[in-house]
Formats: structure tokens, sequence, C-alpha cells
């Protein structure tokens, strides 16, 4: 399993990103997909997920109605639309998948700074 996010960086206040993640090594097809995110000193959370088909989603609370998950299981990517971005955003993101163990990405940086 191989997990390669991109299109973290710094963003000002009220600005959007789209974090990618490109996945192989599984039947990406078949598995749910998430997105978690890491601050300085705190614990890592789930930020959003979507289920195998892309018909369920589940967000923190923190992030409802401005970000949003997406999937091409065609091209076994997710995706991660990140709106109306706040400093508090500031994490390094990772991409998620549990194919029988909990497997991620290297991280890509966010950060929301003016």
């Amino acid at each position: 399993v191989q997990l390669v996010e991109s299109g973290g960086g710094l963003v000002q206040p009220g600005g959007s990103l789209r974090l990618s993640c490109a996945a192989s090594g599984f039947s990406f097809s078949s598995y749910g997909m998430s997105w978690y995110r890491q601050a300085p000193g705190k614990e890592r959370e789930l930020v959003a997920a979507m289920s195998a088909a892309g018909s369920t989603t589940n967000y923190a609370n923190s992030v409802k109605g401005r970000f949003t998950i997406s999937r091409d299981n065609a091209k076994k990517m997710v995706y991660l639309q990140m709106n109306s971005l706040k400093p508090e955003d500031t994490a390094v993101y990772y991409c998620s998948a549990w194919v029988s163990y909990r497997y991620w990405g290297q991280g890509t940086q966010v950060t929301v700074s003016p």
C-alpha cells in the first residue's frame, strides 16, 4: 500500500487549497478513504472520510461546510477541497486507508497565515 499526498502550501486566511492523494498497491475502489491532520503539539484527528463507493461522507465538526472530500476510483485518487481556510487549519494533512491495517501517507504541510 502506498499513499502519496500533494497540494499543501502556504495560504492566507479565507483562501483555498486542494489536497490530492494518489493510492496504489491495493484495490482502491473497495476501501473507504480518509484525511487526517496533526497540528504541532496536538493529536492526529480525523478531518473527513468517504466510503468506497463515495456514497457516504463524514466530516469533523470544525470543517463542515468548508471542506469537501471526493474520490476518483478510476484514477485511484482522493481529494480534499479546503475553502475558507482558518489559521487553526494549519497542520500536516495525511491521507489514510484501512486495509487490514491503517496505512498513512507521508503527509503534506498546510499553513494558513496572513
